[in-house]
């Protein structure tokens, strides 16, 4: 979906933001979402490194018989 923006789809949508949050609210907005995203990578990243474990047991014991 967000393959078919483009230059001139993301310079619209900026403009748009700008138009409706205001240039002081901006910078606050970006804040938010950029740590929003990285709590999200982190928590993803959490998660399968407590599976990756499990799966390596299993793949020993498929070994072992």
């Amino acid at each position: 979906m967000l393959q078919n923006i483009g230059i001139p789809g993301l310079i619209l949508i900026l403009v748009i933001a700008l138009i409706i949050f205001g240039p002081s609210k901006l910078p606050e907005l970006g804040r938010a979402v950029g740590s929003t995203l990285r709590e999200f990578k982190k928590s993803t990243r959490d998660l399968v490194s407590d599976d990756e474990p499990v799966k390596t047991q299993h793949k020993k014991e498929e070994k072992a018989i």
